[in-house]
């Protein structure tokens, strides 16, 4: 693979066009604080039609983002730790305008042969991301990175700490960059609040799993030290539409569950294991579940633990994706409002640790994220791919994505990302169950794989 395709221009800041009230204080949820060690990045990829001067669409979408930085102040603050008398030695954003920062690159061929021949480790060079500097108040929480090729398309990367944003607004915050871009209209305004107060009755815990598992994972203060960064692999796969929709054998199962059901039998023989599954770990928005708005900015996601009902008792793997399928629906199907907010109120009133999945198998869920309106920064410009990564302690032992797939593709057809361990992916992607889905590799990674 060649050397240095990305080239670095500059680094520059861009805060909003309308000054923000200074030194207003933005206090962070319980989701929000146990998410702290963790960090996002996103990558969308352009392609285009038209030439362009090298510059103009980077110039056009810097001055449009500040513009979309109007409407979130908490983006352009920075981190403090302020004492108010009721919140000691807990990080809030201060609002004082510092923006974010804006990295601007070039990069050789056009997005079509990148995309054929990228992995993990280059396609992180197209979302810049800096650790906290030892002096907080000067670090920019979120990343823009703008990368033209040279040939032709356009890469746009987004990243923030795990402390302010889930995936679902980190992805919102880019759609309204896009709207704003493309019509000056801003479709869904993100909406800054707290979480549900606490409640006023005699509810009493009951066998809260969803609690458990939180309980549980605060406590752990590390990831296990066979599981690093370094040996982790990706792979991105379409599966098609009628696939996702012939392995379902029963009503009301999403396509994620079916996916998710479908990589945890995959991985679990993967690992080598025989009469067991291996443990996981679902990523779950519940801003619906607590009657939020979808527009809501913050974290809103949780991760609840897969409990298997009984053991395995069978080799068929038909019969065991079955069975995998119906308690990860189990699981998703039994989150309700009053779990959620003992989990809430459990966070508010304990001095937690940041959540750790450990070595589970984490599978989010992001398929909701598709749109009706294409995502559009000019007309010229479409939207081929989106790429998610989470990392920290919270990704656990592997991390299966599941997003919406390009439009055209059917609305059962999911776009998947897999993260494990070099040595578990061999595997995996030869595994005759995932191979009778008849899933499109989206990503070459062959060579990695292969090494």
């Amino acid at each position: 693979m060649e050397e240095d395709r990305v080239r670095l221009i500059c680094k520059r800041t861009v805060v909003s066009t309308k000054p923000v009230e200074q030194g207003q204080l933005y206090r962070f949820s319980v989701f929000d604080h146990v998410m702290e060690p963790n960090h996002i990045r996103l990558v969308y990829y352009y392609q285009s039609s038209k030439t362009r001067e090298p510059g103009e669409i980077t110039k056009k979408l810097r001055e449009s983002l500040a513009y979309t930085l109007n409407c979130y102040p908490i983006v352009t603050g920075r981190l403090v730790k302020e004492t108010d008398g009721t919140e000691e030695n807990r990080w809030k954003v201060k609002s004082n305008d510092a923006g974010v920062r804006m990295v601007e690159a070039r990069a050789t061929g056009t997005v079509e042969e990148w995309r054929r021949s990228v992995n993990r480790e280059e396609e992180l060079k197209l979302v810049h991301w800096e650790d906290m500097y030892p002096l907080p108040y000067y670090w920019s929480t979120f990343y823009v990175q703008l990368t033209e090729f040279e040939s032709g398309g356009l890469a746009i990367g987004l990243s923030c700490s795990h402390l302010l944003a889930d995936p679902v607004c980190a992805m919102m915050f880019v759609r309204t960059w896009a709207d704003l871009t493309l019509t000056r209209n801003m479709m869904a305004p993100p909406l800054f609040h707290p979480l549900p107060p606490r409640r006023f009755s005699s509810h009493k815990l009951s066998n809260n799993q969803l609690l458990s598992h939180y309980i549980k994972s605060c406590s752990l203060t590390a990831p296990p030290s066979n599981v690093t960064e370094d040996n982790m692999v990706t792979i991105i796969l379409l599966f098609p539409d009628p696939m996702v929709q012939a392995g379902e054998n029963e009503s009301g199962l999403t396509a994620f569950e079916m996916l998710a059901g479908l990589f945890c039998v995959c991985v679990s023989r993967a690992k080598g294991k025989r009469n067991e599954l291996t443990d996981m770990s679902l990523c779950l928005d519940v801003r619906k579940i607590l009657r939020l708005d979808q527009s809501y900015f913050g974290n809103c996601m949780v991760y609840h633990k897969v409990h298997y009902s009984k053991p395995v008792t069978t080799k068929d793997r038909l019969l065991l994706l079955s069975y995998v399928v119906q308690e990860i629906h189990n699981v998703t199907k039994g989150l309700d409002y009053d779990t959620v907010m003992d989990l809430v109120e459990w966070l508010g009133s304990n001095n937690n640790n940041p959540i750790s999945n450990g070595s589970d198998l984490v599978c989010t869920n992001l398929e909701n994220m598709g749109n009706s309106r294409p995502m559009m920064f000019e007309e010229d410009l479409i939207l081929s791919h989106v790429s998610c990564y989470v990392e920290g302690p919270v990704a656990g032992g592997g991390q299966v994505i599941v997003l919406p797939s390009p439009s055209g593709e059917g609305p059962m057809s999911r776009v998947v990302m897999v993260t494990l361990p070099q040595r578990e992916m061999v595997k995996v992607v030869e595994d005759e169950l995932l191979q009778s889905f008849s899933p499109v590799l989206l990503m070459e990674t062959t060579k990695l794989l292969n090494q």
